[in-house]
């Protein structure tokens, strides 16, 4: 089994070289120039851009796209994150219109929505994010909704608008460890986030969350991640590689192997989650439309133990 090296992640002279599975290809086709021209019109922000997701061209050449609401400017200064942060613009209340119209013209079956931590605001932007919910939902019926939503500093109030619009899926990512959260999440908590998924669970939520691997966790760090998830209800869970967006960034500690990201899989199936998506490229958003419903992921990971 292979173990993380103590390798320090700031000493850029000992960082390894990206392996030939990590690449990808570049954006093309019509579905992607029409997504591009969309997300211009409305002057949308995605995740996509903002967070050099290395997916974009896959999933904008299927028409797809993973909105990010609420600006582009982060109240936080995430370790690993490449949205820019400072102070945001003010709240853009025609925002949730906006997307659900885009959303609309994409002819999307399931849509995918995210933000930026607003920690200078007392709401912390859960009234725009439920406005957004209720915006794609009236606008395009039979369209399947995920959030993907910050932790709101725990507050009850605000996780309960969420609750309360009624996204099929609600996502909340734990990112890394419980070792590493205060390098890589610097005004996050790790146990505050398991109590939001708990929250999220306990009124009937189908929830989600996502770990990077690569930044100097273990193993056995990683597989009590997954049993920390699994003891809050956790549906789905997905495992990707970390790649450092820009030189001010923390720096990847080791590129894991798919082989050992099939091993996580194993593990989580065994540990009872409904869906785990795990590979070097797989991110928060990837592939969602199969995190909807439930028993999917499972099955196919049944039918494949039956074969073998």
């Amino acid at each position: 089994m292979i173990e993380s090296p103590g390798i320090d992640i700031n000493k850029e002279e000992q960082r390894p070289k990206k392996p030939n599975w990590l690449r990808v290809k570049l954006p093309v086709g019509e579905n992607y120039k029409q997504v591009r021209n969309l997300v211009d019109t409305h002057r949308l922000h995605t995740i996509c851009e903002s967070g050099n997701c290395p997916n974009m061209g896959e999933c904008w050449g299927a028409g797809t796209a993973t909105f990010m609401i609420l600006g582009n400017t982060c109240t936080r200064s995430c370790g690993f994150c490449a949205v820019a942060t400072g102070k945001p613009d003010a709240v853009d209340w025609d925002e949730p219109q906006r997307v659900a119209e885009a959303i609309y013209l994409m002819k999307v079956k399931h849509a995918v929505i995210t933000s930026v931590d607003r920690d200078e605001l007392k709401d912390g932007g859960s009234i725009i994010w439920f406005n957004t919910i209720k915006a794609v939902k009236s606008l395009n019926y039979g369209t399947t909704l995920e959030t993907l939503i910050p932790d709101f500093k725990g507050e009850k109030e605000n996780i309960q608008r969420i609750i309360d619009a009624a996204p099929e899926v609600v996502s909340h990512n734990i990112e890394t460890v419980e070792r590493l959260t205060k390098q890589v999440r610097i005004q996050a908590k790790y146990w505050r986030s398991m109590e939001v998924l708990k929250t999220l669970k306990q009124s009937g939520v189908r929830t989600k969350s996502g770990i990077m691997l690569g930044l100097g966790e273990k193993k056995e760090e990683v597989i009590q991640t997954m049993q920390d998830l699994v003891n809050v209800g956790i549906d789905v869970i997905t495992l990707g590689q970390y790649l450092q967006p820009t030189k001010k960034h923390l720096g990847v500690v080791r590129f894991v192997h798919p082989d050992e990201f099939a091993e996580y899989r194993e593990i989580g199936y065994g540990m009872g989650i409904d869906y785990v998506e795990s590979g070097p490229l797989v991110r928060s958003s990837y592939h969602s439309e199969r995190h909807v419903f439930a028993g999917i992921g499972r099955k196919q990971w049944e039918m494949t133990k039956s074969s073998l």
